[in-house]
């Protein structure tokens, strides 16, 4: 987000678009590979829509054209795009990968989800504990 924020602060809307359209390509993309690799590793399991391998293997291959192509044409744009993924590793780490975590900093990341939800008017709060209610 701080990266996205200083983006719109200096750049212009075109330039940001393109930053998360082609996040949005690699991420399709990457979604279509774990769909082709979960048919293969686990044939067996519950889908609710299964489609022919034709149509992903398909898909993938035009996502690879539009992928090199946006690489070939603007690689200042892809690689700006890239950096705001990764942006993201140091957030996974620190809040899901990291299991034993102190108390102060699970404290903070509830009192961080809260007020993000609160601002948002995205969930109902359930900040606190069930005794305050």
């Amino acid at each position: 987000c701080l990266a996205t924020l200083i983006v719109m602060l200096v750049g212009d809307t075109y330039t940001l678009i393109n930053y998360v359209s082609f996040i949005n390509y690699l991420c399709y993309g990457v979604t279509i590979i774990g769909l082709i690799v979960l048919r293969w590793k686990k044939p067996r399991i519950f889908r609710p829509i299964k489609v022919n391998l034709l149509i992903p293997i398909t898909y993938l291959a035009f996502w690879t054209y539009l992928l090199v192509f946006s690489l070939y044409s603007e690689p200042v744009v892809c690689g700006v795009g890239l950096i705001i993924i990764l942006t993201g590793v140091p957030v996974f780490f620190l809040g899901v990968y990291w299991r034993n975590k102190p108390k102060c900093v699970n404290r903070l990341i509830e009192s961080l989800t809260c007020w993000g939800q609160k601002l948002c008017f995205v969930v109902y709060p359930q900040c606190g504990s069930a005794e305050e209610e």
